[in-house]
């Protein structure tokens, strides 16, 4: 997850022309196209793009549409997304599979976070679930004590609002096991301790 240094993962005001929100891209350059990125940023978005069996996301996270499903939507990464693996996403509103290019298949899951997770674990056999975000669903995810491993990508930006990933989460009980540095980002894995 990138989080900015007063703890946000995403700006306020998440839109369509602002699927961070406003300044939120700025978290995210290492991974998508600054040409200050270094060798570790490179090494930290192979930690993030590793192939994973299924994912949890968030509604926020897979597009702007809030309430009934009252539009045509896929997702904001075009016909072939990069999870190439089953993906459940947290939704309040009953929706169809929608299969894209790739192997992704985003399915919807009125159930909460555990079914979701259930859902996920069945689908990724020995892969592993991979808790692509927002940051409710981290938050549901560390609640729950799900996270083996957490890569959080500091980046050196005050956003001041927005979406905060630990607000509520009840305990961190990880330790550092690795850290790269880049002008743009310090990325710490974490690994659960125990």
């Amino acid at each position: 997850m990138s989080i900015s240094l007063d703890g946000f993962v995403a700006g306020p005001e998440q839109s369509r022309d602002n699927p961070l929100g406003v300044r939120g891209r700025e978290l995210h350059g290492w991974h998508i196209g600054d040409p200050r990125a270094t060798e570790a940023d490179k090494r930290a978005a192979e930690w993030l793009m590793r192939p994973r069996g299924a994912y949890v996301m968030g509604r926020n996270m897979f597009g702007p549409v809030r309430g009934a499903w009252d539009e045509e939507w896929s997702g904001w990464w075009g016909a072939e997304p990069p999870y190439h693996a089953p993906v459940f996403v947290l939704t309040h509103h009953d929706h169809e599979p929608i299969p894209m290019e790739g192997g992704t298949t985003f399915h919807f899951v009125t159930g909460g976070f555990d079914a979701a997770y259930a859902a996920a674990l069945e689908a990724a056999g020995d892969k592993g679930v991979d808790i692509a975000g927002g940051a409710s669903t981290v938050r549901q995810a560390l609640n729950a004590g799900v996270i083996d491993e957490l890569t959080l990508d500091i980046a050196p930006v005050l956003l001041g609002s927005g979406e905060r990933m630990f607000d509520g989460v009840e305990s961190f009980g990880f330790e550092p096991v690795e850290v790269l540095h880049s002008p743009l980002t310090t990325h710490i894995r974490y690994r659960k301790v125990g």
